[in-house]
Formats: C-alpha cells, sequence, structure tokens
C-alpha cells in the first residue's frame, strides 16, 4: 500500500511538472495568443460570433438628444495562422458585419424613416459591410506586441479608442479646402476571465464587449449639412453557440437579406475593407444590391 501511494505521488508530481505553463500578459508571444482567443479562435478556420445591441442617438447644439433607433449588430469571423519576414508569427481576422436599425419603440426592422428635422421619409440603409478583416503580429510595425489591457481579481479588460478622420468616399477631391472629411470616433471596451485566456490549453475565450460611436449623421438619413452627430452606445458578448445562438429574429433576417453571413469569408480573403459609408456609396453607383423591403 505504502508503494502504491509513493508511485502514486510520484505520478502526480510529475504530471504537475509536465503541465503546460499560464500564459503571460508580459510575453508578446502570448499576447498574440491571448488576442487571439478574444477576438475570434486559436484554430484556423472556426467560426466566431459577436453579438450586441443598444441605442442610436442625436445630439445637436440648443436641443435635448433624441433617441432615433434600436441596433443590433453581428460580426461572423474566423482567423488563420500567418507569418511575416520581418514582423514574425501572427493571424489574419476575416469578418463581415451587419448592424440593423429598428423603430425604438416597436423593435421592428425598419425599411424608411421619416426625418424628423427634414419632414422628409428616406430609405433606410442598414449597415452590412463585407469584409472587415486585419492582420496582427508578435513584432509589429511598432514593435514587440503589448498586452494593453488591466487585470485583478481574476478578470481583465482593455480599452480601445479609435479616432477616425480621413478622406470621405462621398465628398468631393477638395475636402481640405471646403470641408466634407469624415470624422467619428470608435470605443470598444472588452471584458473577460483570466482563467480562459491565459489557460494555454483553450482555443477560444468567453467575452463581452461595450461598442460607442460617434460620428457624423448616417448618409442615407439625408441631413442636408445639418449641424450634429449621432452616436451609438451598445453592450453585447461573444456567443458560445456561434451563429445559431443569435436571436430568431436575426437569423431570419439573415436568411432572408444577407444568406452569405452565416459564414465568415474565406481565410486567404484579400479584398479591401468595407465601410458603412464606403458600402452607401456602392449601393448608390449600383455596384451593390442592396435588399429590396419594398414588400
Amino acid at each position: 500500500m505504502k508503494q502504491i501511494m509513493i508511485a502514486g505521488c510520484a505520478l502526480a508530481m510529475s504530471s504537475t511538472a509536465w503541465a503546460a505553463e499560464p500564459l503571460s500578459f508580459d510575453n508578446p508571444e502570448d499576447v498574440l495568443q491571448i488576442n487571439r482567443k478574444i477576438q475570434c479562435s486559436t484554430v484556423d478556420g472556426e467560426p466566431v460570433v459577436y453579438y450586441w445591441n443598444g441605442y442610436a442617438f442625436s445630439r445637436r447644439q440648443g436641443e435635448a438628444d433624441r433617441r432615433l433607433f434600436r441596433v443590433e449588430g453581428m460580426n461572423i469571423r474566423a482567423c488563420a495562422s500567418i507569418s511575416h519576414p520581418e514582423y514574425g508569427d501572427g493571424y489574419r481576422l476575416v469578418s463581415r458585419e451587419i448592424l440593423l436599425y429598428l423603430d425604438p419603440e416597436t423593435n421592428e426592422i425598419l425599411s424608411t424613416w421619416d426625418n424628423p428635422w427634414t419632414g422628409e421619409t428616406v430609405d433606410v440603409l442598414h449597415v452590412a459591410n463585407d469584409p472587415v478583416n486585419f492582420t496582427a503580429y508578435v513584432n509589429g510595425p511598432r514593435g514587440p506586441l503589448r498586452w494593453n489591457g488591466q487585470s485583478t481579481d481574476g478578470g481583465w479588460w482593455f480599452t480601445n479608442t479609435v479616432p477616425l478622420f480621413y478622406s470621405n468616399p462621398l465628398a468631393s477631391e477638395f475636402q481640405s479646402e471646403i470641408g466634407g472629411t469624415y470624422h467619428a470616433t470608435e470605443m470598444f471596451n472588452f471584458f473577460g476571465n483570466d482563467a480562459d485566456v491565459l489557460d494555454p490549453e483553450t482555443t477560444t475565450a468567453e467575452a463581452w464587449v461595450g461598442w460607442v460611436r460617434m460620428s457624423d449623421w448616417l448618409p442615407w438619413m439625408r441631413m442636408q449639412g445639418r449641424e450634429g452627430v449621432i452616436y451609438f452606445s451598445t453592450a453585447g458578448r461573444k456567443l458560445e453557440g456561434g451563429y445559431d445562438a443569435l436571436p430568431e429574429f436575426f437569423r431570419a433576417e439573415i436568411e432572408r437579406h444577407y444568406p452569405e453571413y452565416n459564414q465568415a469569408p474565406p481565410l486567404d480573403d484579400t479584398r479591401p475593407n468595407v465601410t458603412s459609408w464606403s458600402y452607401f456609396l456602392g449601393v448608390a453607383r449600383g455596384e451593390i444590391e442592396a435588399p429590396d423591403r419594398s414588400n
């Protein structure tokens, strides 16, 4: 019996010795894996879905903010391992996303909207950005990858604020002279548990997200140069059940109007990213066919 106990203790010690070390927020290679588990999965091609919702509001000088829309969003994505001769190991994330505008009182998906400032009834163009891709490396143009978040009491979080100020595809070539430059800010806050991201055996991690966006009026609102901005306040999470865990109404909307959005783009996708402004331009020019919501 004593020999069995000694053998058992030796086996336990051996197993502990060979157990993989937890990932570290201080190691660039580990941070790459941590970020990938938050954003997608360490398994190439495994689909992941983020889902969020909230409201969109107006902000104009001299008047109270108005709640304009309820918004429901989803992003379906996957990652692939890549390498770069200068930047080292990394991953490519490929995704496509939808943001729906709903009546804030009835939750009906809108086909038209009555603009309270112009009195005009306009067609609603929901966001359908395909693709929305990016790459990340252990050693990027700014040096070794660093963890930009915080961790305490078993939980992690980080914030990512993205000020945007660039040439507007809908404006003229004289934006520096007469204005029209696209101006917005995207604000992301991610949260989760240390146990998920630091465990070297897990391939993906639970994650919650808050998304806030402040921008110029949406082009389909036809605000005709009026002063003011629109801002979005939303929250959501990575869905454990993936696409099938989306609300039923959202899956029905995808199946009817956006059937390709039930899966991520190909892992080798090299198309330029699409924004809500470039999507509007493509629809206006007849290069992209928007869903027909007339019936």
